[in-house]
């Protein structure tokens, strides 16, 4: 398990070197609870900050690994109190399935190794503790599937849908 702990981790700062990504998080709305995931899609996230979308939601951003990726999702959600809907969309990353992870997460928890109860993802072991995990779940209320869906209007109409109810 350490030796594959120290690939993940070598292959994941090759990563970064070979392919850069500079964008993780926008932050929008301070009255909003909806945090808007665009998984793999990084055009899809620099759409979206650039919007009028970003006047209702309180934080967009990217989502590549169903391991450390949700453990750094989940941190931050559970700092921000105020976030109770997470909206998946966006293509999910091939392998890791990150965004069927995270939905995994939300609806089954983790088992006592820390895996993610009912992932598809290849390595879908986080290192959070299961209290975090319960914190987390307790506190997303919605969480919302529109993954595959990459148009910023549709996801703009159901946005706006779930927050007026």
């Amino acid at each position: 398990m350490m030796v594959r702990g120290l690939i993940g981790d070598l292959a994941g700062k090759v990563c970064k070197f070979i392919l850069p990504i500079k964008y993780d998080i926008f932050i929008g709305s301070t009255s909003s609870s909806i945090a808007l995931c665009t998984l793999a899609s990084i055009d899809l996230l620099l759409e979206v900050s650039r919007s009028d979308l970003m006047n209702s939601i309180a934080v967009a951003g990217r989502l590549l690994s169903e391991n450390k990726g949700i453990d750094a999702l989940v941190r931050y959600v559970v700092a921000d109190k105020r976030i109770r809907c997470i909206v998946l969309a966006g293509k999910d990353s091939k392998g890791h399935l990150a965004g069927q992870s995270l939905l995994a997460l939300w609806l089954n928890g983790i088992d006592d190794e820390g895996r993610i109860i009912g992932s598809m993802g290849k390595d879908a072991v986080l290192t959070l503790s299961k209290d975090e995990v319960d914190e987390f779940r307790a506190q997303i209320s919605t969480m919302i599937d529109m993954r595959g869906v990459t148009d910023v209007d549709s996801i703009r109409k159901c946005i706006m849908v779930d927050t007026t109810n």
